[in-house]
């Protein structure tokens, strides 16, 4: 059996083009997701011998629990994590901010990124040969106006991550953060502001060649296939364009 891989949030955007690097750097897949019609036609693409679909819901234990059972059938050595399943909602100041858009983005950046780890860490041990990369953001290190709630969650969830490689030193895993800048993907932008397209799109407006899922996955890729006993413990990356959080070329339009 091949070793094992396993993506979260791997439906769309990053997720998606990392399971399907991965299955060519000839891991065997599980492309976990809530949209399981979305896994089945990835799957379909990669080819049912390097991939496996399983519906899971990072926010909800059970369903975790689900994945990791999912992941144990099929009896191959897990040497991969990553925790790539997060999100943001909404643009709002911490004066006017909705706190059940906190608690959303603490869920399922933070505690989804406790829960994966948590029931897939006893077989990444036991493989001897594991690495986990969680992706984060540069707003794990960096905050800015409007962004109080997906910051927050996105230093919590750094926090966490280097807890754990302090706690696991000495043990067969690595623990490796990827933290992208601007990233243009389908869903992210859309789904943070509740589906409109105006605002998504005004985001990347006058930024020429931001980041896209593929430049992710391709880090992820680099940092998981180094020799073993090689650790990136953190990989910040950001388009040409974005200098700093606040600071985004913009070309005029013509």
């Amino acid at each position: 059996m091949q070793n094992i891989a396993v993506v979260t949030g791997a439906s769309s955007g990053i997720g998606e083009a990392t399971a399907r690097r991965l299955a060519a750097e000839g891991f065997h897949v599980v492309a976990a997701a809530r949209r399981v019609e979305r896994l089945e036609k990835l799957v379909a693409d990669i080819g049912p011998a390097s991939a496996t679909p399983v519906e899971c819901d990072i926010t909800s234990g059970e369903s975790v629990a689900a994945l990791a059972a999912a992941v144990t059938a099929l009896g191959g050595p897990v040497t991969l994590l990553v925790n790539n399943a997060g999100g943001a909602a909404g643009l709002d100041p911490v004066e006017s901010g909705s706190a059940e858009d906190w608690q959303w983005m603490y869920d399922v950046n933070v505690l989804g990124t406790l829960r994966v780890t948590q029931a897939l860490l006893p077989a990444l041990v036991a493989s001897g040969n594991g690495t986990i990369v969680t992706v984060g953001s540069t707003a794990a290190f960096t905050v800015y106006e409007g962004g109080g709630g997906y910051t927050a969650a996105k230093h919590a969830q750094t926090a966490l991550v280097g807890t754990l490689r302090l706690e696991l030193s000495g043990k067969p895993v690595r623990i490796v953060e990827v933290d992208p800048g601007m990233v243009r993907t389908d869903e992210f932008a859309l789904k943070r502001f509740g589906g409109d397209q105006a605002k998504a799109d005004a985001v990347y407006q006058g930024v020429r060649e931001p980041l896209v899922a593929d430049d992710i996955a391709d880090i992820i890729a680099f940092a998981a296939t180094r020799p073993h006993h090689v650790n990136l413990d953190r990989i910040v990356v950001r388009p040409l364009a974005q200098a700093a959080q606040h600071k985004v070329h913009r070309e005029q339009e013509k």
